[in-house]
């Protein structure tokens, strides 16, 4: 295979939401023999062996962290001299307290402890609404507690020791190691480089799913995420050249060349996408049309797995202009549509407004149909034909691309089975 072409069987077989479901690896994976050994789960755990004792780089969620420091002890129980998140978000921080110890540093980007306080401040909003993606059940959290009994499992909100600006060189125990200031799914991410042996420990800062669309806004609530430095920073580890790229799923990419090819599709995909909807919103043209029209040519594919193009159009424009769309008066006020929709369906009838959602979903366009139903909702919730006509609308999406993205799919799935319920009732 030409260097493309691997690229492309590195996104084939990368292909999305799957690689998100949690795997604990036990024992540890070496990851690189003898230097980083991975602790899968929400997001990776790293060991980095040095000449006597270890680094850590990432610690899980609170309730990850006994399982990762026992599979991390097997391989080398400390001392512990540097902890490292490579992004203030819960997966990163949550067990820096658990594998702190006499004597340990943690360090972070300077931007770390305003992270961590956005992180902080819409908490209730995603406890909220976090099982329509992640498993509120505890499973993991309840096995891990089993086979760890008496270890703390707190989230920790750990205070860094140390933080820096745009660079950090240090020698750790005999380890080399250089902290890089980045920009990607926050404002604090950083790589661990590694320059002696050319490995970039980057965990998400190109998303969880590499090399996929980056979320310029994840739905599950999160800030804007801004195209220009995540551009530059692409091109900072590009320079770096790295011959091993560890992410924060799945195993590295190996392979300077195929590292660099994928990093440049990567930046070309985003730079298109960025581009093509700029001249759009120049144009005149309107948000949507531009939602449905920019796609990406096939020699910049990239997975959407976890990103979407459609929606980091939307959110460019609301990045750039904000959220008025220029389209409208009634975008000025609290949004009148649900009252609007209700009069027309009084007007029109239910059992015709619900025909004409039937037959919106007949020739595929399930959007309508749900956008009808919601308006009939409004109206008449317990109107014996919406459950099996919103139930149908939302398979029809899962069914016709709707699965390939873990948050769409978390979405629709949640709502399939909410209206299901309904029609089992009924």
């Amino acid at each position: 295979m030409n260097i493309q072409e691997q690229v492309d069987h590195l996104i084939d077989t990368r292909p999305g939401r799957e690689l998100l479901v949690p795997t604990y690896d036990d024992p540890a994976h070496p990851v690189v023999e003898g230097l980083v050994y991975r602790s899968g789960g929400t997001t990776a755990a790293y060991l980095v062996l040095t000449d006597s004792g270890r680094m850590i780089v990432n610690t899980g969620m609170g309730f990850e962290a006994p399982h990762h420091k026992r599979v991390f002890d097997a391989v080398r129980p400390g001392p512990t001299h540097l902890i490292v998140t490579t992004q203030a978000h819960v997966d990163h921080v949550g067990g820096v307290d658990l594998f702190r110890e006499p004597g340990t540093r943690y360090v972070a980007q300077a931007n770390n402890p305003a992270c961590q306080a956005d992180d902080k401040r819409i908490q209730g909003l995603r406890m909220r609404t976090a099982g329509i993606w992640f498993d509120m059940l505890g499973t993991d959290a309840r096995r891990i507690a089993a086979e760890n009994p008496g270890v703390s499992m707190q989230q920790a909100v750990p205070v860094p020791d140390i933080t820096f600006g745009d660079r950090l060189g240090m020698d750790v125990d005999g380890l080399r190691v250089e902290l890089r200031a980045a920009v990607g799914e926050t404002i604090d991410c950083c790589v661990v480089w590694l320059p002696e042996h050319r490995v970039a420990l980057v965990s998400n800062l190109f998303g969880p799913l590499f090399p996929h669309f980056p979320n310029l806004n994840t739905i599950r609530g999160d800030r804007y995420r801004f195209v220009e430095p995540q551009l530059a920073t692409n091109r900072m580890v590009r320079e770096l050249r790295p011959e091993v790229l560890i992410t924060g799923r799945h195993d590295p990419i190996v392979g300077a060349d195929l590292i660099e090819a994928a990093l440049e599709r990567l930046h070309g995909a985003v730079t298109h996408v960025h581009d093509r909807a700029v001249e759009g919103f120049n144009a005149g043209v309107d948000v949507w049309t531009l939602m449905r029209e920019i796609e990406l040519p096939p020699e910049l594919r990239v997975g959407q797995g976890y990103g979407k193009v459609s929606w980091a159009v939307r959110t460019l424009w609301e990045s750039y202009v904000g959220w008025f769309k220029l389209a409208s008066t009634t975008e000025l006020y609290p949004d009148p549509a649900p009252a609007a929709l209700a009069e027309l369906v009084e007007a029109a009838g239910i059992d015709t407004v619900l025909d004409r959602a039937a037959a919106a979903l007949g020739r595929g366009d399930a959007v309508v149909a749900i956008r009808l139903g919601e308006a009939v909702e409004a109206v008449a919730p317990d109107h014996d034909r919406l459950p099996a006509l919103m139930a149908g609308a939302h398979r029809h999406l899962l069914d016709h691309g709707g699965s390939v993205s873990f948050w769409e799919h978390g979405w629709l799935r949640t709502q399939l089975a909410r209206w299901e319920r309904a029609a089992a009732s009924g």
